[in-house]
């Protein structure tokens, strides 16, 4: 019974966790190129690593909730990534 109980939650997180590393966006083929080319493999990896694990720990520590509580600054970051998104 205690094994049912955790099979959902722990379906989903492999089933988003597969669907974030199958998926190669552009970081993904940066890496993968500079692999195929033998050009600073180790240090384009653990740039990378580095930079991803930055930004989880900002997100999990609360910066959404930071935002949120200054409007100059979520109306900055939202206006900011759509311009980014549209270049």
């Amino acid at each position: 019974m205690l094994h049912e109980f955790y099979a959902q939650p722990l379906l989903e997180g492999l089933g988003t966790s597969a669907a974030l590393i199958i998926a190669i966006g552009p970081q993904n083929a940066f890496v993968l190129k500079q692999g195929i080319l033998k050009n600073h493999v180790f240090t384009t990896a653990l740039l990378c690593a580095l930079i991803d694990a930055t930004l989880i720990a900002v997100g999990v520590g609360g910066f959404g909730a930071f935002l949120a509580s200054n409007a100059f600054l979520l109306s900055l970051s939202k206006w900011g990534g759509a311009a980014f998104l549209f270049y």
